[in-house]
């Protein structure tokens, strides 16, 4: 640090008496000093010392002076017990006064409040305030200052003490100090840095300490013994430094920590009072005999470099090592002055006034940034320059080197013959590194640690400023007192080359032949003998590492990315393809990559171009040189074709064709223009008449008008070069019909795949006959068939496969699916059954069976469950394997369809407002329902629905006993909220009725005249002789019928000729009202005959009591041959099952009532009911068929 003066005035009175400067201050912006002198306020430009001007205003000396922050007004304080207040114009606006002489003065730097002090008591002011609040201190007030937030003010005390006060005046913190009463407080001043975590108060006392405090009391560190009385204490800007002085006459820098570092001047009188240019490194002093002293201090810079680690001097206290390359810091704190830093390899050796520290790296990690205390050298050393190595210590004073241990002791000196001027530590081995060091006469030096024979490398004219040493340590680089560069061989010793305009010098350390150097803010890059390249820096130039240049400007280090482009270009003029990628390796651009690349490809350097196209990741010219090295393997060497690879590939196809022609390789330079479509060029290096490169030529052509949005050309050019199959593809996908059909009957039958290829294309055209005529040429009958599938021409598609056979399958599956997909089930199951495809057929109807249960259509479900009842006894008879499962499924199947027919009627009663059943109808339903549901109840058929429509008609048709059993039933189960209501008033209503049924609606059994119950739990049958009881499907009436069976030693087929030839019995004459005479007397006879004919016994009545009373077990009526012979074949009604079923037969014992029969579906219906249910349909209402069918 040096202290420059600047200006320096002397005051005087009138009489040119000396006047005391007792205090001064900055106005904010820095362009002018407030002194107080005497009895007058004096204010100086700070530029130059000029005094702007004295301001009067006070009777008698002048203590204390302060500016507001703002800037806008200044305070003076006097032993006249005034404070006036002055503007940034150099006009007093206003005075106020004290009982006693004014001390000291501070202005609050956020809300501008004046604090002015005097002996007993202090005041506050403010621009808004009129009055002054002062307040009483019980001890003399010396000096005062705020904190940088103002809500505090410390006052120093004479008794020794420091009070810190509130805005309002209120005493918060008192700090008592040790020999507090010897020791009166003479100035404090808080830290104006706001990047301190916390507020630091400096206190300077007539006990000759400087200490250190927090906003709480709590001291900072210890006392700072000064050897003298100190008169002030003021802060930098920053906060970084402290400047005290007092009775040693001098002004002293001192840290934040109060460690001092060193004098900014020395005086002739007491200095007592000393202020900091706002944000710079400007000084003033006031002393006792008026002096008034103008200072710049200058920071000299201390750092020391290896490689891309740089250390240097922060705060005169801290060394800071920053890594060039990551940027990273770290400090170390050295709480003393730092002079001197080294720095090599792993070591840091700083040299502090009265000793040097040696630091060490904490591993051997090249990214590695903390360092340990290795030793301490406890001795003052004098000397110019510092340098470290791994075991030593080189201290550098005047002509004399000298060589330490870690330890301090001395293990070598050598005495220069002249002064030196510059010294580098250029590596070795451990404790025998090697020195490069520069004499002031011309000398340039190598010393060697552990030699004590220095060796001259060379000797110049002119004076050294700066050395370097290549990395191969064969060239040597020096920077002249003229400020010459010059470069020479350090074996020869003969100079290579000089340049001018240089004050540093560095060699790259990662390439030989390229060094840079610096001056007139220039950086100069010069590579072998080339040129040099120049760009702006500002700076010097103190290391070069690959593209990496490391710059001193003042006191920073920063490193500059260069790109080397400019010394790769001078190597690639010169073809020096190797040292140019070299050069490229130290840092260019990707371009210059790829120039560098391509211009070693075009010099065959394959090598070299290999590694280019690796860097910029070219996969394509990479391909191009493997396979050029291939061909060099296998034995080619004429280098005349490479390059003209080389040239295709770079887009020089005229080149390249050229050089292919020499080299005698036309059929390359074809190629090549036949890729490019290039046709006329290529034409001129066909070969003479070879019919094959003509095909291809024009194949070639057709590829490219085809890819050249030109179809029809290229489809011609197919056709004339023979590639029948791309022609019919272009020609099909743009849907030239008659074009194509042209050319397939051109073509010839054998050339089956060009055909085929047509035909396909004319079926997506959907020119359906015309693809037929092209696979009948071809005689591809399955293809044929195929296609009229496909076009759906179901006859054509049938006559073929009556003719083949082996295609039925192939015409009948898809024609089924054909129909399901057009809802046309019944022809679609034909169709599965014509292909063989039982399981098919039942798939779909489970389908739909499902879909129409989930929909509600239930008359749609029973219909498929009796379907797939039909489908199953199919595949009952033909497979008998299956047969008892199919069986099985066949009784499942109808039963399920029974009940979704019958429940078909409760659903539209329960969900729609209107009916077209009779309530008699929906009374037989529900009961019959009822009665079925103890097998099983169907998903989907609801037993709440079949209930509450059982309990209606019952109530209203007078089965009360019924009626309360169903809703009885209800009550227990979880009905919808639309019935509840309905429901729960039907359940009250009910109980009014008598707990019986209506005789007239009891049901009678046909076979033992038995009358049953409403409901049976015993099923669907008589419950005194288990007969099943036959029912109309429209009103589930119950039919007068009775089943039997047949004896075992007849079949069906027999019964059935034995009742078609029975004779039909003569019904008997109807006797009613016959008249007659008697005498003259008119007579009316009812039903008497003449005479009464025997009753014929009928044998059939007599088996149809063949049973016991409460049988658990059903016993049919068997009938005999001769039994059936006495039956009338009106009177029998034969369900004809198909086989593997047997019949069933019925015999009617009520002749009179009308039976219909359905062939189909085998139903029995009342022949009224069906014929009005039929008259509505157009068919069967169970199995949909009608009786033309």
């Amino acid at each position: 640090m040096r202290a420059v003066p600047t200006w320096v005035d002397k005051v005087h009175d009138r009489d040119k008496v000396d006047q005391c400067i007792w205090d001064l201050c900055f106005k904010p912006d820095g362009t002018q000093l407030i002194v107080a002198a005497g009895n007058r306020v004096l204010v100086y430009d700070t530029n130059d010392g000029t005094l702007i001007q004295p301001l009067k205003g006070h009777k008698d000396t002048v203590y204390c002076v302060c500016y507001a922050k703002d800037g806008k007004r200044f305070a003076s304080g006097s032993s006249d017990k005034s404070v006036i207040i002055w503007t940034s114009k150099l006009e007093g606006i206003l005075k106020y006064t004290h009982n006693d002489a004014i001390q000291c003065l501070a202005y609050n730097p956020v809300t501008h409040q004046l604090a002015s002090c005097a002996v007993s008591d202090f005041g506050l002011w403010s621009p808004e305030q009129k009055n002054v609040s002062k307040h009483k201190v019980n001890s003399r007030i010396t000096c005062c200052s705020w904190t940088n937030d103002g809500q505090y003010l410390a006052l120093g005390l004479y008794n020794g003490l420091v009070s810190i006060r509130n805005k309002g005046g209120e005493e918060k913190v008192k700090i008592e100090r040790p020999n507090a009463t010897t020791s009166p407080i003479w100035s404090l001043q808080w830290n104006p840095s706001r990047e301190e975590s916390y507020d630091i108060l400096a206190v300077a006392d007539w006990g000759q300490r400087l200490s250190f405090y927090q906003l709480s009391g709590k001291q900072i560190g210890k006392d700072r013994n000064l050897g003298y009385d100190p008169n002030y204490v003021s802060w930098f800007s920053r906060g970084e430094y402290v400047v005290v002085g007092g009775s040693n006459k001098q002004c002293c820098l001192h840290t934040k920590e109060g460690v001092k570092l060193g004098v900014i001047g020395d005086q002739t009188s007491w200095t007592w009072s000393a202020a900091v240019k706002p944000d710079s490194n400007y000084v003033a002093v006031g002393c006792q005999d008026g002096t008034i002293a103008y200072y710049q201090l200058i920071f000299s810079t201390v750092h020391g470099l290896y490689k891309d680690r740089y250390a240097y001097r922060d705060n005169m206290t801290d060394v800071i090592i920053q890594h060039l390359i990551t940027d990273q810091k770290v400090r170390i704190k050295c709480r003393d002055l730092v002079k001197k830093i080294a720095i090599y390899r792993h070591r840091l050796a700083v040299q502090l006034p009265d000793k040097i520290v040696i630091y060490e790296l904490y591993s051997d990690d090249a990214a590695d940034m903390h360092y340990k205390v290795k030793e301490k050298i406890n001795k003052k050393f004098d000397c110019n320059l510092l340098v470290v190595c791994s075991q030593n210590i080189i201290l550098c004073q005047d002509k004399r080197l000298q060589c330490f241990s870690f330890q301090g002791i001395k293990e070598k000196e050598w005495l220069m013959e002249s002064l030196i001027r510059y010294i580098k530590v250029i590596g070795g081995p451990g404790g025998r590194e090697g020195l490069l060091v520069g004499l002031k006469n011309g000398q340039i030096m190598k010393i060697f640690v552990d030699n004590a024979f220095p060796i001259m490398l060379l000797k110049q004219s002119t004076s050294v400023r700066c050395l370097d040493v290549s990395a191969s340590r064969t060239k040597l680089a020096v920077v002249d007192e003229h400020n010459t560069c010059l470069v020479y061989d350090i074996n020869t010793k003969d100079l290579l080359f000089q340049e001018p305009n240089a004050n540093s010098v560095a060699w790259n350390t990662h390439y030989e032949d390229m060094l840079c150097f610096s001056g007139n803010g220039l950086l100069n890059i010069k590579a072998s003998n080339f040129p040099v390249h120049q760009q702006k820096l500002q700076g010097f130039v103190v290391g070069f590492s690959g593209s990496k240049i490391f710059c001193l400007h003042v006191y920073s280090m920063s490193s500059v990315d260069v790109p080397q482009s400019a010394s790769m270009y001078q190597y690639l003029e010169k073809k020096l393809f190797r040292d140019a990628y070299k050069v490229a390796c130290l840092g260019v651009t990707d371009g210059d990559w790829e120039v560098l690349a391509h211009e070693a490809l075009e010099g065959l350097d394959f090598d070299t171009a290999k590694k280019a196209f690796i860097r910029i990741k070219d996969l394509r010219y990479l391909e191009l040189i493997h396979s050029i090295e291939e061909r060099k393997k296998r034995g080619e060497n004429d280098n005349m074709v490479f390059l003209g690879d080389v040239y295709s590939y770079q887009a020089k196809f005229h080149e390249a064709a050229k050089l292919f022609k020499k080299s005698g390789t036309e059929q390359k330079a074809m190629n090549m223009y036949t890729d490019l479509r290039m046709f006329d060029h290529a034409k001129e290096y066909i070969g003479s008449g070879d019919p094959l490169d003509k095909k291809m030529l024009i194949t070639k052509q057709a590829d490219w008008a085809k890819s050249s949005n030109e179809p029809k050309a290229a489809a011609e050019m197919y056709i004339s070069a023979g590639e029948f199959c791309k022609a019919i593809d272009i020609i099909g996908d743009h849907g030239w019909a008659d074009m194509l059909i042209d050319l397939a009957r051109k073509l010839d039958k054998a050339d089956r795949e060009a055909l085929s290829r047509a035909a396909v294309h004319l079926t997506k055209m959907e020119q359906y006959p015309f693809a037929a005529e092209v696979y009948s040429k071809m005689g591809d009958i399955r293809a044929l068939i195929n296609l009229h599938v496909e076009a759906k021409h179901w006859e054509d598609a049938f006559t073929l496969a009556e003719k083949h056979t082996e295609y039925k399958e192939e015409v009948y599956v898809p024609y089924a699916q054909w129909l399901a997909e057009n809802d046309k089930f019944d022809d679609a199951q034909e169709a599965f059954h014509k292909a063989g495809l039982q399981g098919e057929a039942v798939k779909v109807l489970e389908q739909l069976t499902h879909n129409a249960v989930i929909e509600s259509r239930f008359n749609d479900a029973g219909y498929y469950f009796w379907k797939l009842s039909m489908q199953c006894l199919d595949i009952a008879r033909e497979d008998s394997d299956k047969r008892e499962e199919m069986l099985a499924k066949f009784q499942d199947f109808q039963r399920k369809a029974d009940m979704y027919y019958a429940y078909h009627s409760i659903q539209r009663y329960t969900d729609e407002p209107f009916t077209s059943h009779l309530p008699e109808a929906l009374f037989n339903i529900s009961r019959y329902l009822l009665r079925m549901s103890q097998g099983g109840i169907p998903h989907g058929i609801s037993k709440v629905g079949t209930l509450y429509a059982l309990a209606k008609q019952s109530k209203n048709l007078g089965a009360f006993k019924l009626a309360r059993y169903a809703y009885e039933k209800l009550q227990s189960m979880r009905i919808p909220s639309r019935f509840q209501e309905a429901v729960d008033v039907g359940s009250v209503m009910i109980r009014s009725k008598a707990f019986q049924d209506s005789e007239e609606l009891l049901p009678m059994c046909y076979r033992c005249s038995t009358t049953n119950p409403l409901l049976n739990n015993g099923g669907n049958c008589c419950v005194n002789c288990r007969q099943p009881f036959v029912h109309s499907f429209v009103s589930f009436e119950v039919l007068p019928l009775v089943e039997f069976v047949l004896d075992s030693s007849l079949t069906d087929e027999e019964a059935v000729q034995i009742l078609d030839l029975s004779i039909p019995k003569e019904k008997k004459e109807d006797r009613g009202w016959k008249e007659g005479r008697i005498g003259h007397a008119q007579t009316l006879r009812l039903g008497q005959a003449d005479e009464e004919e025997p009753e014929e016994e009928d044998p059939f009545s007599a088996k149809l009591m063949t049973f016991d009373q409460g049988e658990t077990e059903f016993r049919p009526v068997v009938v005999t041959r001769s039994n059936i012979q006495t039956l009338s074949r009106s009177d029998v009604y034969i369900l004809k099952w198909p086989k593997p079923l047997r019949y069933q037969f019925f015999r009617s014992l009520l002749p009179d009532v009308t039976i219909t029969q359905c062939s189909k579906c085998n139903k029995l219906f009342h022949t009224d009911d069906f014929e009005l249910q039929y008259l509505q349909k157009g068919h069967c209402p169970f199995c949909r068929s009608n009786l033309e069918d």
